[in-house]
C-alpha cells in the first residue's frame, strides 16, 4: 500500500485538525525516517523537538522492552521503581525538590497553573504570560498562550490570564496587581519563531517576582531536556524559577511530562488536589530514565555545543548569501531559527515543501523562521547534507 493510500484511509477516519505531510512513516533510526514507499528522509524536526536522542535510540528501546513485560500500569495509587528513579534524577540535577508526573507539556503546565493558584491563596489567581507564547491546547493553557489565533472559536476562555508584550519588563510590571500570583514564560519561544528572552529580561522578572511575592514559572517543555545545550535552559541564564515544566524529549517519543518545584511550594498540593491516571507510568518513566542517563553522561552536552556552533555558523553564512530571503540566525543549542525577510516569509511554507520533496524535514515556525530542531545526536555530516539541500532550495526563490 502506498503513502497516498494510507493518507486516503487516514482522511476517512481522523478529524481534520492536522495539516499532514503526504507520507506514512514506518521506520526511524537516528536522524533518519523512512515512509511506506521506502523513501528516506533526513529529519531536522525530530517529532517536534521530541526525539532528541534520535529515533529508536538503542538504550531507550531496551529500557522500554525490559519494562513492558514486567509492569505497564498500576496507577499512582502505588509506587513504581522507574517513576521514583526518574523523579530522583530530575531533583538531583535541577533546582527542584519535588516532581509531579503527567503525560504531556500541556498537562504539566496545567499542574503548574493549579499549583500557582492554590499556593498563592484566595483572590490571587491571575497569571501573566507573554505575547507570542505557546503553553498547550487545553482551555487553560490556550488562555495562557499569547497568540490570539489559538483562542479563536473557543471563547469564553477561562479567566485569570493576561499577556504582556514580548521582551519589555516594564509592561509586565504594569500588569501586576493584587490578583496576580505568577509570571509564566518560555526562556525561548519556540512555536512563535525561536525568539529568545535575554538574560537581563529574565533576571528583571525574577526580581519582580521576589518583590511582589509572585511565583516564576518556566515552561521548558521545548527548551528542556538538552535542547538548548544544557539539561534545562535556565542553567545558562543565572535565573532559577519557582516552578518548571518539562515534557517533549523527556521520553524520547513516549508521552510523559513533569512539573518540578521546591518543597515549600509543593506542600500546597495535598492528597486529592491534583492527579493523573497515567502520569509517569512505568514504561514511559523507564524510557525517561534512559534518556536522562545518556544526557547526563560526561561529554554529551560538549558534543551538542560543538555541533550547534558549527550549524549556526554555517546557517549565518547561508543567510549572508541570500540577504533577500534571510536576515540572520537565532536560538541556542539545537533550537535554531533561520530568520526570514518579509520576502522570505512569503515563501516559508513553499521552502519547507520543497525540502520535503528532497527528503529533508523542517518546519516554518511563527510565520517568520525556518526552524531546525534535529536530534541532539545529529552528526556534522548530516548537518552538511541539510545545508546543501537548503542552499539549493533557497537559490530557487532568491
Amino acid at each position: 500500500m502506498s503513502n497516498a493510500d494510507w493518507a486516503a484511509r487516514g482522511d476517512q477516519v481522523f478529524i481534520g485538525t492536522y495539516s499532514r505531510f503526504p507520507a506514512a512513516m514506518v521506520k526511524g533510526r537516528g536522524c533518519r525516517l523512512w515512509d511506506d514507499d521506502g523513501r528516506e528522509y533526513l529529519d531536522f524536526l525530530a517529532g517536534i523537538a521530541v526525539c532528541s536522542l534520535g529515533h529508536c535510540h538503542p538504550a531507550v528501546t531496551r529500557a522500554v522492552c525490559e519494562q513492558a513485560p514486567e509492569l505497564m500500569h498500576v496507577s499512582n495509587l502505588f509506587h513504581t521503581k522507574p517513576q521514583i528513579r526518574l523523579a530522583e534524577l530530575l531533583c538531583a540535577n535541577t533546582f527542584a525538590d519535588k516532581v509531579f508526573m503527567a503525560n504531556s507539556g500541556a498537562e504539566a503546565n496545567e499542574a503548574a497553573i493549579k499549583l500557582a493558584r492554590i499556593h498563592s491563596g484566595a483572590g490571587r489567581y491571575e497569571i501573566i504570560s507573554l505575547s507570542g507564547s505557546f503553553h498547550g491546547r487545553t482551555l487553560a493553557t490556550v488562555a495562557a498562550t499569547g497568540q490570539p489565533k489559538f483562542h479563536q472559536g473557543f471563547e469564553p476562555l477561562p479567566e485569570g490570564f493576561v499577556h504582556a508584550g514580548f521582551g519589555d519588563p516594564a509592561e509586565v510590571e504594569q500588569l501586576i496587581n493584587e490578583k496576580t500570583c505568577a509570571i509564566l514564560c518560555e526562556p525561548i519561544q519556540g512555536e512563535s519563531g525561536v525568539r529568545p528572552l535575554d538574560r537581563d529580561y529574565l533576571q528583571a522578572i525574577r526580581a519582580m517576582c521576589d518583590e511582589w511575592d509572585l511565583l516564576l514559572i518556566f515552561d521548558e517543555v521545548q527548551t528542556g531536556m538538552g535542547r538548548t545545550g544544557s539539561l534545562f535552559a535556565y542553567e545558562q541564564l543565572d535565573v532559577v524559577p519557582d516552578i518548571m515544566t518539562a515534557a517533549k524529549a523527556l521520553g524520547n517519543g513516549l508521552p510523559i511530562g513533569a512539573m518540578l518545584t521546591t518543597d515549600e511550594i509543593a506542600a500546597s498540593f495535598g492528597v486529592g488536589t491534583h492527579a493523573s491516571t497515567f502520569g509517569g507510568n512505568p514504561v514511559a518513566a523507564a524510557a525517561a530514565v534512559a534518556v536522562m542517563e545518556i544526557m547526563l553522561a560526561p561529554g554529551f552536552f560538549d558534543g551538542v555545543g560543538e555541533r550547534s556552533r558549527y550549524f549556526i555558523a554555517r546557517l549565518e553564512e547561508l543567510a549572508a548569501k541570500f540577504p533577500d530571503l534571510a536576515t540572520g540566525v537565532r536560538g541556542r543549542g539545537m533550537l535554531i531559527g533561520l530568520v526570514l525577510t518579509e520576502n522570505g516569509r512569503q515563501h516559508g511554507a513553499e521552502i519547507v515543501g520543497r525540502l520535503f520533496e528532497r527528503g529533508v524535514l523542517i518546519n516554518f515556525a511563527g510565520m517568520r523562521v525556518l526552524r531546525f530542531i534535529p536530534p541532539l545526536t545529529v552528526e556534522q555530516e548530516e548537518i552538511d547534507q541539510l545545508l546543501e539541500q537548503l542552499e539549493q532550495v533557497l537559490a530557487e526563490f532568491s
